[in-house]
């Protein structure tokens, strides 16, 4: 919405039944939220422009969850893109996180045209800078390497 998207042109899905009481909470109420498994979900075949994914893949460690959540997404966009950002590297403090590689994000979108750019700082480095000073964030966050997510857009053409 803070790029100037309408309400009610938005879709989000959430598993957690906490997460989704506290989006109906904050979000306006022309935005439709679902509930539930997303690649299980009865979105409409090639109904969405943009499909959006944030930190959902490094979260589903068995390749084939990643693979129907993928296929779904794909199905359900229009000639458009879906947007990812999500980690690029693993988490060594936290298992239940694993870092997407590019070449997997081809993998699931193998029809898509990728164009690629990792971003955000590290948060545990992140913190640890902003803690001696604030600006820091911006010439650690300017070495690619430090950078733990990318961000991918990932272009559906029209079918010929």
């Amino acid at each position: 919405m803070r790029a100037g998207f309408t309400p009610s042109h938005l879709t989000g899905c959430e598993l957690l039944p906490e997460r989704l009481a506290t989006a109906r909470e904050v979000l306006p109420a022309g935005v439709q939220l679902l509930a539930g498994d997303a690649a299980g979900l009865s979105i409409e075949a090639a109904s969405q422009d943009i499909v959006f994914q944030a930190t959902v893949f490094s979260s589903l460690l068995q390749d084939d969850t990643q693979q129907r959540l993928a296929q779904a997404m794909w199905q359900w966009l229009k000639p458009g893109a879906v947007l990812w950002y999500d980690f690029c590297m693993d988490n060594p403090r936290n298992r239940d996180v694993r870092g997407v590689p590019l070449s997997r994000v081809q993998a699931l979108f193998p029809q898509g045209r990728l164009s690629a750019q990792r971003v955000t700082l590290a948060p545990p480095i992140a913190r640890r800078v902003c803690r001696l000073h604030p600006s820091l964030y911006h010439l650690f966050n300017a070495l690619p390497l430090l950078r733990s997510h990318r961000l991918v857009w990932i272009h559906k053409p029209h079918q010929s």
